[in-house]
């Protein structure tokens, strides 16, 4: 979620033009690579929420996609990459879900073929600004024969504003299991969330009747309004930003507002396990709980399932609120 202050853009030393919010980025020239294309992909399974990933060499070249350029970095060395924040947001502070996404993008560009991501766990040190340059830094914590594992750090103005944990790893022949979901909002019962809404432009989201908020408040269904490259590493990283996208409003204190500018909240940390295929046009549903409130502080646990059921993915996060 977005931090609550200003930001003051500034010029950045490769002279790059941010693009406008929602729009697509500007067309890189010069860059040193592309860090979001990789080998030893996952492509769609055959049967939605089926257990294996297969593998193939499939990437993305050059980005199309509003994520796949969101994941177009310089990449200064084999483990720095660096890239242009969007010029505005739905907030005055960066997104949490867009930089925990590109924080995903530069590990898994340091891992090798066959490795999918597995699970991510991030704090949000600092609030980004929108407009400038963020450099992360990736260090290869482990190469294994199943699991790698990397430390990322993403720094702004010299000040660290992120730092996460991922680990991917190789698919596994094994049980395919999970207990039955219980329904909460049935596809053809939501209604389309006000245009208004963040990131109205690339997502499309269907809440309950009657839900009149400017935020997305689960239960809700998502899905992406174009397409999305069909490569595992974009695809993850899509999830992990629409991950970010209800947990604080679920995780306010009984009675407080939704109210914009009534009270102020921020995410603290985040927490995605990646269980099967996603794919981001296809519609899935986002359900958030709240778990605990307290010392200003509340944790939610949420659940991400396709139209079939098949949960997808986890994910849990504490966020800060004061009244």
């Amino acid at each position: 979620m977005p931090r609550c202050s200003g930001a003051s853009p500034r010029t950045t030393a490769s002279n790059r033009t941010a693009p406008a919010p929602g729009s697509p980025g500007s067309s890189p020239s010069n860059r040193s690579a592309r860090c979001a294309c990789r080998s030893g992909c996952w492509p769609r399974s055959s049967r939605p929420g089926s257990a294996g990933w297969p593998l193939t060499g499939h990437g993305i070249s050059p980005p199309g996609s509003w994520i796949a350029q969101l994941l177009d970095f310089d990449r200064r060395d084999d483990d720095t990459f660096v890239t242009l924040q969007p010029a505005a947001g739905p907030g005055p502070r960066l997104f949490g879900g867009l930089i925990a996404a590109q924080a995903l993008g530069a590990a898994g560009a340091t891992v090798g073929p066959g490795k999918l991501p597995q699970s991510l766990h991030l704090y949000f040190v600092r609030g980004g600004r929108y407009g400038e340059d963020v450099e992360f830094t990736v260090e290869r914590t482990r190469d294994g024969r199943s699991f790698d594992t990397r430390r990322v750090t993403a720094v702004q103005r010299g000040a660290v504003i992120l730092e996460m944990i991922a680990s991917f790893h190789v698919a596994e022949p094994g049980a395919d299991q999970q207990p039955a979901p219980v329904p909460s909002l049935p596809l053809d019962h939501a209604r389309a969330k006000a245009p208004g809404i963040e990131y109205a432009d690339r997502f499309e989201i269907r809440t309950r009747p009657g839900d009149e908020s400017v935020f997305a408040v689960p239960p809700f269904w998502i899905r992406t309004r174009a397409e999305i490259e069909d490569d595992p590493l974009t695809q993850a990283c899509t999830l992990t930003f629409l991950s970010d996208f209800g947990p604080v409003p679920v995780a306010r204190p009984a009675g407080a507002p939704l109210t914009p500018g009534a009270a102020y909240a921020a995410s603290l940390d985040h927490s995605v396990w990646f269980h099967r295929p996603f794919i981001p046009h296809a519609w899935h549903r986002y359900d958030v709980e709240q778990r605990n409130h307290s010392d200003s502080r509340g944790l939610v646990l949420g659940s991400l399932f396709d139209l079939d059921g098949a949960l997808v993915a986890t994910t849990t996060q504490e966020a800060l609120w004061r009244l």
